[in-house]
């Protein structure tokens, strides 16, 4: 029978061991290189910063040409309205896909959205187009989030989808119709490209704008959105890259 011999311990053996450990915390494992420690004063705290709150969706830039960021997926339903063109509301969708989520179109004209749908994604599923009424739940999440894209016309009828945490909506209007202010009342965000004299009056009222921007918007540039809510307002540039603008175009108020 074969025997296996071991080493016999010897004491500074055992006390090699015991240092071995006591290099060891417990929960932690080895200690890391010894390096000094950085520490701020409170004087210094003010000059950390960090981006919190800017993440979305980029809409263009503001007057200061600094970017504008749109939050479109939050943990409650959304509703923007868009009075404006359909390049605009497309230059969104496209974006929007960009950051990972899913673009659902209900629309009238499915022949402007359907080579769209076709481009975005790199041949990924992400963007569906459905003609009204057709469109069933899109099953919205935080890690899966959707943007419903309702191109109805100026009369768009009410929505069949529920409302649901993480699915945002954006209603593009070409114009103001008869139930303009019932839509425009009941949206967190709305959007405004050049109009009327007499929309930019109704849209005015709604919006508790100022007489100089509501001046402003039958003079807009084609690419020019003021972008509102009840206590805040901002004239946006939207330009298209390079991708985009092969895609769809320049900016274009009208189709």
């Amino acid at each position: 029978m074969a025997y296996q011999t071991y080493p016999t311990q010897t004491p500074s053996d055992g006390n090699e061991r015991i240092r071995a450990v006591a290099r060891i915390r417990a929960g932690f494992g080895l200690r890391g290189p010894r390096r000094e420690q950085h520490v701020l004063t409170a004087e210094d705290l003010g000059a950390l910063s960090f981006p919190v709150g800017d993440d979305g969706v980029l809409i263009g830039e503001d007057q200061q040409r600094q970017p504008a960021v749109l939050g479109l997926f939050r943990p409650t339903a959304y509703d923007v309205v868009l009075v404006g063109g359909l390049w605009t509301a497309q230059i969104i969708a496209l974006r929007a896909a960009a950051t990972g989520a899913r673009i659902a179109v209900e629309t009238a004209r499915p022949q402007h959205w359907a080579p769209l749908a076709q481009a975005a994604g790199g041949g990924q599923p992400c963007m569906t187009v459905h003609p009204f009424g057709r469109i069933g739940p899109q099953g919205a999440s935080v890690s899966a989030p959707v943007l419903v894209v309702r191109d109805l016309g100026a009369k768009p009828p009410r929505s069949r989808l529920s409302a649901s945490p993480w699915q945002s909506t954006l209603t593009l209007l070409p114009h103001l119709g008869p139930n303009a202010a019932r839509v425009l009342n009941a949206a967190d965000l709305v959007g405004v490209q050049r109009v009327a004299p007499s929309e930019a009056e109704l849209i005015g009222r709604v919006l508790s704008l100022g007489s100089q921007d509501i001046a402003g918007l039958p003079t807009l540039s084609d690419n020019f959105t003021l972008w509102a809510t009840r206590i805040r307002r901002q004239f946006i540039r939207l330009e298209p890259g390079a991708a985009e603008g092969q895609l769809l175009g320049g900016p274009r108020r009208m189709d």
